[in-house]
């Protein structure tokens, strides 16, 4: 017999939301003691709707051994489930499914010396939780984030990426980390300006990492809008790389942001 709908979730409280842009926000809610995930898997978060429920699928911005669970949103116009965290506020209860679920994990590249993170808006959750394991910084040589968004006011986590210096379980590596923002719709200094498919394209995006990416030594995860992981996927494909599956290892795992 199967378990009753109210055995699969726990009732989280909400600890507290920041919002960055009218569309962008960030929110943590309380963490059951037996809930368990690992860096790049996402949770999935309800609310009780009418006489049903809403749920959607979110990346686990937290370090694996955070006591509270953070995530990252992006707003969609007339979405359902971006009405109700429009109206989310601190003391509410937010629906968590108990398991987590997700296969973005680099522990699944058996080896490799460089890793490449490649990220649209909401894509980059999963890596700022990656980032936060020291089992990453130990394993990889260099580690290379490349974040895309439209507008300058979008990059709302290079002060917290630029934080992991003074972090005391990862901040002795941090010297192999390059952090690469990415517009597409503006310019401003330190910041590329074409979609990452065409920066892999015409050597841009490797330029500015230092490094040549070879399938020998590069392995890529991509995160965030379907066509940019479509288009960026294909790219990699031109260039020689392939998709890691467990029976055939490649250089690429992908995951659309959610």
């Amino acid at each position: 017999m199967s378990a009753a709908p109210e055995a699969k979730y726990t009732e989280e409280t909400v600890l507290w939301v920041e919002r960055h842009t009218p569309k962008l926000m960030t929110f943590a809610i309380t963490r059951p003691e037996s809930y368990r995930f690992s860096a790049g898997q996402f949770s999935r978060l309800g609310f009780r709707d009418g006489s049903g429920f809403i749920w959607r699928a979110y990346s686990v911005v937290s370090a694996e051994y955070a006591d509270t669970l953070e995530y990252f949103a992006v707003l969609i116009e007339n979405g359902p489930m971006s009405a109700k965290l429009a109206a989310l506020q601190s003391g509410d209860t937010v629906l968590l499914d108990k398991t987590a679920t997700g296969f973005l994990l680099p522990e699944r590249f058996a080896d490799g010396r460089d890793l490449v993170m490649l990220c649209t808006g909401s894509g980059i959750a999963p890596f700022l939780s990656i980032l936060e394991q020291p089992e990453i910084w130990q394993r990889f040589d260099s580690l290379t984030l490349a974040h895309s968004v439209s507008y300058a006011g979008e990059l709302i986590f290079n002060g917290r990426i630029a934080a992991l210096q003074a972090h005391p379980l990862v901040g002795e590596y941090f010297h192999k980390l390059t952090f690469l923002p990415v517009l597409t719709r503006e310019q401003a200094a330190g910041a590329l300006n074409k979609r990452l498919p065409e920066l892999l394209k015409n050597g841009g995006l490797a330029a500015a990492a230092g490094k040549t990416f070879t399938p020998q030594d590069t392995r890529f995860m991509i995160c965030g809008n379907p066509a940019m992981v479509r288009d960026t996927f294909q790219a990699l494909l031109d260039m020689g790389f392939a998709m890691h599956r467990n029976r055939i290892p490649g250089q690429i795992m992908m995951e659309n942001g959610f």
